[in-house]
């Protein structure tokens, strides 16, 4: 059974996610900031991150993706970055010019079919 890291201040969210990969066969986690996701993936390597853009601060979710590069342990974990931000009022601050090290993008809401099958793609 692999293990999915959700990293996303909004519960109500979380649990949706967790409801959708749980009832397909995946064992979800959850961290509600950057901070904390750190944490519990140097306690337990997860095989996907799923990465929220805007929770403790606007750009938390890509500190966290560049942490995780320059980590020997997380580096090839991968990362499904999942945010809203693009309507928000923050897309501005969302770096476009640079390179942002993750693996894939989806703007929420994300159909739960669409999340299985990108969760899939990454996760054997």
């Amino acid at each position: 059974m692999a293990y999915v890291l959700v990293v996303d201040d909004d519960p109500d969210y979380v649990e949706i996610v967790r409801t959708v990969l749980e009832s397909h066969g995946y064992h979800v986690e959850a961290a509600a900031n950057g901070s904390e996701a750190l944490e519990k993936m140097r306690r337990r390597k997860p095989a996907l991150v799923l990465l929220d853009v805007m929770m403790s601060y606007v750009l938390d979710g890509l500190n966290v993706s560049q942490e995780m590069r320059e980590d020997p342990a997380l580096k090839d974990v991968p990362i499904i970055m999942v945010s809203s931000i693009a309507g928000s009022p923050y897309a501005g601050m969302f770096p476009t010019d640079q390179y942002i090290p993750i693996d894939q993008w989806l703007s929420k809401p994300v159909n739960p079919q669409e999340l299985l099958r990108h969760v899939a793609r990454f996760v054997s």
